[in-house]
């Protein structure tokens, strides 16, 4: 196989999302509702929370509906707190197993860990002039294109500038175990030994979009655990993959020779290192020029907001779908629809019906 073309996607993410995006991030953004903050700063005082690392953030208000930690509890989350930010690789992957967890009260004890390592990592902001520390970079491209070996390339010369990576590289589930099929971290054998370096494979769990709804949580840890390159390797197998450009600064698309638009495409070779070192300086110099000019704060915080509303949905589908109502209609009209019977609009109108009838009626109750 020739060398691997990498296409950066530098005139999609030229400017920030609010003013120009591509056309699957424009529909998605423009299902937003305007920005509105109603919380005033408090007082820190959820039991087990460390408050000289969160001031400034209302967490009262927001962790409030947590019931309060017990002992055990409170020693597990300062035990994975402190080692994450003193650089413990193992506590980083315990902290990302937390979040991945589907147990409710462990979800709620990883949200407690997640307020904590913001509030460190806001912090730290500060004290940098308001700029975030960490360079986040999406990769995605068709299977066979070199994707890992690319990775692995890119971060050895990376580490070895003196920069700690971490790579979040999500893979296709199995079917049978829910488990990760590809292996990444098998096959970046160079950087899995790599002090500076910390590879997460992580299952997609079935979540379309090649990226797991965690994604965002554990790049979020990786960064509290002083990684300042973050990068997220999606499944790359036909998903529309336009999740992953919601959680980085940039979005590199690797494709084979001759699989792309020879206008575009910047040459690499992850065997002999040809054109490495001169991509990532250009990725760096669009990392600094969007630092200056500010498009890189908006484009975090536009995305922060669209993670926040893509929660919601996937949240409030899995409420209406598990609703008793909802429950008790769906086989029938499923039927119903296959056999053409009715059409899937109605079919709809009926199960929204049905849902909002019987949330009227328990809360008038």
């Amino acid at each position: 196989m020739g060398p691997p073309v990498l296409f950066p996607l530098l005139h999609r993410l030229s400017y920030p999302l609010r003013t120009v995006t591509p056309t699957w991030g424009r529909c998605l953004l423009r299902q937003l509702p305007p920005p509105s903050c109603t919380h005033t700063p408090c007082t820190p005082s959820f039991p087990g929370l460390n408050s000289q690392h969160i001031r400034g953030m209302c967490v009262e208000s927001t962790l409030s509906h947590i019931k309060e930690l017990s002992p055990p509890e409170q020693r597990l989350l300062n035990k994975l707190y402190e080692g994450l930010i003193s650089g413990q690789r193992a506590s980083l992957a315990e902290s990302i197993t937390l979040v991945e967890t589907q147990h409710l009260r462990k979800k709620e004890l990883a949200q407690v860990l997640l307020q904590r390592v913001l509030a460190y990592r806001k912090e730290q902001e500060k004290q940098n002039g308001g700029k975030p520390l960490a360079f986040r970079v999406g990769l995605s491209g068709p299977p066979g294109a070199g994707k890992s070996t690319f990775i692995e390339v890119v971060g050895k010369m990376l580490t070895g500038q003196g920069h700690k990576v971490s790579v979040l590289a999500v893979d296709p589930s199995s079917c049978t175990t829910g488990g990760s099929l590809m292996g990444d971290k098998t096959r970046m054998t160079e950087l899995s030994r790599d002090m500076s370096a910390f590879i997460r494979p992580s299952p997609t769990s079935g979540t379309l979009g090649g990226v797991t709804r965690t994604t965002n949580e554990a790049i979020v840890l990786c960064e509290g655990g002083g990684y300042d390159i973050v990068l997220v390797e999606t499944v790359g197998v036909g998903q529309s993959e336009f999740a992953v450009a919601d959680m980085v600064d940039m979005f590199v698309l690797l494709i084979p020779p001759a699989g792309g638009d020879e206008l575009q495409v910047v040459r690499v070779s992850s065997q002999t290192g040809e054109g490495v070192a001169e991509l990532w300086g250009t990725m760096e110099a669009f990392h600094s020029a969007t630092l200056s000019s500010g498009d890189f704060q908006d484009r975090r915080r536009a995305q922060h907001k669209v993670w926040m509303w893509s929660l919601i949905q996937e949240n409030v589908l899995r409420h209406f779908q598990e609703h008793p109502a909802v429950r008790g209609e769906l086989p029938q009209l499923e039927d119903r629809v296959t056999r053409g019977a009715i059409s899937p609009g109605l079919a709809a109108d009926l199960l929204l019906k049905a849902f909002t009838s019987s949330s009227s009626s328990s809360s008038s109750q």
